[in-house]
């Protein structure tokens, strides 16, 4: 299986419910660095996985529509624990729509799976992946 992975970052605000959350309860930031590792059993003709740079862009793209906003306030996530794991299944299923859009490209059309890794820190993360 061939590989390519692109990184950004995100920078959010969003409160938890539940005891199990301590603390993170109360409304606090986070900033998460982002990979996002495309994946196929071939290479395009290109001998590639995807275009890097689309990947990068589409991967850009996502991460701005979620930074520097408190997620508490978003309709689309009211009542939702944005956990780091939730949100790497969001970027990855945001990435996955694009990728089948042709929005990383003609060759993109061979992939067969996306994973999201969200690093809280340098000794914490969590990822998702899905087939496509």
């Amino acid at each position: 299986m061939f590989s390519v992975t692109v990184r950004d970052h995100i920078m959010i605000a969003h409160s938890f419910s539940g005891e199990v959350f301590g603390p993170a309860q109360r409304l606090h930031g986070a900033t998460f660095v982002v990979d996002a590792t495309f994946r196929r059993p071939e290479l395009d003709d290109d001998n590639i996985v995807v275009d890097i740079g689309r990947a990068s862009e589409q991967l850009h793209t996502i991460c701005s529509g979620l930074s520097y906003r408190n997620l508490d306030d978003d309709p689309e996530f009211s009542g939702v624990n944005t956990s780091t794991e939730f949100l790497a299944k969001v970027i990855a299923d945001r990435l996955a729509v694009r990728a089948q859009a042709g929005e990383l490209g003609p060759g993109a059309g061979g992939l067969t799976g996306i994973s999201v890794t969200l690093h809280e820190s340098h000794i914490a993360w969590a990822s998702y992946e899905r087939t496509l």
